[in-house]
This record gives C-alpha cells, structure tokens and sequence, in this order.
C-alpha cells in the first residue's frame, strides 16, 4: 500500500508491503503517526509559518537562545555538520539568519521511520520530496529508487537499490527548484549530487554540502563518511564515487 500527504512544502509516500503489515492489518495507527511527526517538524522549524518559531527567530522576535531545547539540538546538529565540511554545509543564510531547512526534513523522515519500527511494520520506504529512508525490503528485493536527470525529470538518470546498511539516499541540485544552495565552490562545477549513506541525514546534509562545495568536497565526503555519490557536473559529466573499503 501506499500512502501519500502534502507536508513541508513537499509531498511525503509512505510505501508498506502487505506482508510487512503487524499482523496483516491496515496500518492505519503507523500511517497517522508518522502525519504527526512531520507536521510537528513543520510547525516548529517552517519559516513561512509567521507564529512558528523558526519563523519568529529568522525575524528576531525570538532569540535562539530561549528557543525550545529540540530546536537548539537541531542548531547544535546542524552547526557541528558546517564544522565537519568546513562550511560547505551552513545552518545560515546569505543575511545571516539561521535557516534549518537543511537538515530539518532528514530529521523528520528519521522520526518517521522510528514510528513505523516502533509500530512493528517490517518493512516500509519513507519518500519526502526525494529523500528517501527504507527498512527492509519488498517483493523479497532491495529497495530500489531511480534518481531523475537534471535536464529533464521525465528521464531516468540513474536507479540506485537500497541494500543491507545502505538505508538512505538524497539528492540536491538545480533541477527543479533552481539556484538555491548557496555555493563555497565559485565554479558552481555540480549540477546534481546524490548520497546514498546508511542513515537520512548524513545523506542530505551531504548531498548539499557536495552541490555547495563542489568536486573538492565530494570527494572528501567519501574519504571522510561511509557513503556512495552520484553527481552531475554543468558540463553533463556523470561523477560516481564511493569508498575504498566495503
């Protein structure tokens, strides 16, 4: 079965083969719960939500610092991730204000999949906007999730099987929502990057970073993390890497 919402500006597919169901049933429970995760996330961290305080911090009638303890963990996160790709990834905008959006969906589709383990689905695949976290596997196979081309998202780039720890995979780029990563690399070199890790945020956080950063820190986010990358460059060059070791 498949379930499908509207939430964070994006739509989210909650997909559960039949035979992962607790007992055979309808998860309706599960489904309801995971709603409630991303509209949780929604109304604390959107920035178009005027009263959210996400929103209420970015125009200074909040101050960071009497901000819930969830939402100063989700800072705390998102800072330690521009320390550890020296900047590629940042938690601010070009004026300065603080903008979560990078890492705030990985995070609910994470809490997500949490609702659906604890609910005892066995195997399900959680897809929000492109992100895409599973468990298990469907048909007696691995997940599998195609990545579009960049020029035209009607074309299949690519299609990646999630397998064994390689539980997640994100993609960032220019492809549909244009230039709005903003960029260390003054080349702007990618067009696309996708990141397959074993767990949500890794992946997102570094499929920006890698866009932001270009091939430098592609490059080193696969020296640097378990991870595999698919990238396309401006030029239409397809860049694959992935670790050394297994």
């Amino acid at each position: 079965m498949q379930h499908v919402f509207e939430t964070m500006g994006t739509v989210v597919s909650v997909a559960i083969p039949l035979d992962a169901r607790p007992g055979g049933a309808q998860p309706s429970a599960a489904l309801a719960a995971v709603e409630r995760v991303f509209a949780a996330y929604d109304a604390e961290y959107s920035r178009y939500r005027p009263e959210s305080p996400a929103a209420q911090i970015a125009d200074g009638r909040l101050a960071l610092t009497r901000a819930s303890e969830a939402h100063r963990d989700m800072y705390a996160q998102a800072v330690a991730w521009r320390n550890r790709t020296g900047g590629a990834f940042d938690p601010h905008r070009a004026d300065g204000t603080v903008d979560l959006a990078g890492i705030v969906k990985a995070a609910a589709i994470e809490r997500a999949g949490d609702a659906l383990d604890e609910a005892g689905v066995a195997s399900w695949c959680v897809n929000a906007g492109g992100d895409v976290l599973v468990r298990g596997v469907v048909d007696d196979a691995p997940w599998g999730v195609g990545i579009a081309h960049p020029d035209d998202r009607r074309v299949l780039l690519t299609s990646i099987a999630l397998d064994g720890a390689w539980r997640a995979i994100a993609t960032s780029g220019t492809g549909e929502r244009g230039e709005h990563i903003w960029r260390s690399d003054p080349a702007a070199e990618l067009r696309q990057a996708t990141v397959v890790a074993e767990d949500i945020v890794t992946a997102d956080v570094l499929s920006t970073a890698i866009i932001a950063g270009g091939t430098a820190t592609l490059y080193e986010a696969v020296h640097t993390w378990r991870v595999r990358v698919v990238a396309v460059t401006r030029t239409g060059d397809l860049i694959e890497a992935e670790p050394t070791t297994p």
